[in-house]
C-alpha cells in the first residue's frame, strides 16, 4: 500500500474514532435530562414499583379538585381510559384546573394513590398573556 494512501486511512480511522466517541458523550448527557411520563393506564399495568419515584401525566378530571386543610389537594389524574388519585401539598401551578393536562412528580403508595411532590401545568403552544386591568 502507498504511504500516503495508508496515511490517509489512518487519519480517517481516528476522525470517525473521535466522532463517535463525541456523539455517545453528547447522548450520554441528553439522556440525564428526557424526562419521560407514564399515562395512569401504565401505572395500571403495573409498569412501576411502589418505591420508584416517576412522573404521571393526564388530563385532571372535571369535578375531582378537593382542597383539604391547609394546602392539601387530592384529585383525580385520567387519560380517559384509567384513573389515578393524586394527593399533593403545596402551591398550585396558577394553570392548573379541571380538564387541564398536568404531570405531577412522586411516588405511587402501596394504596395506589400517587403522593406527589411536585405538580407540573401544562398550557398549549399559544401564549396569551394577561390584559392590564383584568386579574
Amino acid at each position: 500500500m502507498h504511504p500516503v494512501r495508508k496515511r490517509k486511512i489512518i487519519i480517517i480511522f481516528f476522525v470517525l474514532c473521535n466522532l463517535s466517541l463525541v456523539v455517545a458523550l453528547v447522548l450520554y448527557a441528553l439522556r440525564a435530562n428526557i424526562s419521560l411520563f407514564y399515562t395512569p393506564t401504565q401505572v395500571r399495568q403495573h409498569l412501576t414499583r411502589p418505591e420508584q419515584s416517576f412522573r404521571l401525566g393526564g388530563m385532571v378530571k372535571q369535578g375531582s379538585v378537593v382542597h383539604l386543610q391547609g394546602l392539601k389537594v387530592i384529585f383525580v389524574l385520567t387519560d380517559f381510559k384509567n384513573e389515578v388519585t393524586v394527593e399533593y401539598t403545596g402551591l398550585l401551578p396558577d394553570l392548573f384546573r379541571e380538564g387541564q393536562g398536568v404531570v405531577v412528580q412522586g411516588k405511587l403508595s402501596s394504596k395506589g394513590k400517587f403522593m406527589a411532590q411536585e405538580v407540573l401545568a401544562k398550557h398549549d403552544e399559544n401564549y396569551r398573556p394577561k390584559l392590564e386591568g383584568k386579574v
